[in-house]
């Protein structure tokens, strides 16, 4: 998952177009600085005026975008990847995910990933939603998509990238969600909104 984030002159994402109304909440930049610059992470600092006209700091990560795929199999399962997270000292279950390659759509790094992760293709593909998960400290979206119609093809791991491939039935998955035994957010959000789409609840929005 490589890649490096944007240049330290981007800005934040501009308000919506309905910020009129939000007039009494927006926060505007007065200057930004770059404070640290990673392999992934790409911290800023930035002075704000505030809607009462006074000036404090805000820090954040800046970050390229993700995607993330729940691959279901015809017989109702998905594959999924086992995998230790350090900030949190512990193997984590999740769907397959990465970040944006720099200039790469979404939906490419979401194929990619599939491949290079868990060693699969999809024929099918529909968006499920976008979640923005760390609101209070990043700009970083992830594109969830429901990858369908599998195919087996050559896994290919980073260098420094260690997982086990797994194999649940999409049920068991939400089950553990609704137990509370899996907490990623985007795994979590992920396998809910699947079920949404395979239940009739929510549109299909293939690609």
């Amino acid at each position: 998952m490589s890649g490096r984030a944007d240049s330290p002159t981007q800005a934040p994402t501009e308000p919506p177009a309905n910020a009129a109304a939000d007039a009494g909440l927006i926060e505007t930049r007065v200057d930004s600085r770059q404070v640290f610059a990673g392999r992934l992470l790409d911290v800023r600092l930035d002075h704000v005026r505030l809607p009462n006209g006074s000036v404090a700091t805000r820090e954040y990560v800046v970050h390229p975008g993700a995607a993330m795929i729940v691959p279901l199999h015809t017989d109702g399962t998905v594959t999924m990847v086992r995998q230790f997270r350090y900030p949190l000292n512990r193997v984590f279950l999740e769907f397959p995910a990465g970040k944006r390659d720099p200039g790469e759509p979404t939906l490419l790094t979401a194929q990619r990933e599939l491949s290079e992760e868990v060693g699969l293709s999809a024929r099918r593909w529909s968006q499920l939603t976008v979640i923005h998960n760390a609101i209070a400290y990043s700009d970083e979206a992830i594109e969830l998509y429901l990858a369908e119609d599998l195919s087996s093809v050559e896994q290919c791991l980073d260098e420094e990238e260690f997982l086990d491939v797994v194999r649940l039935p999409l049920a068991e998955v939400v089950a553990q969600v609704t137990r509370g035994e899996i907490t990623d957010v985007k795994t979590l959000i992920g396998a809910l909104a699947a079920q949404q789409v395979l239940n009739g609840a929510w549109p299909r929005k293939p690609l």
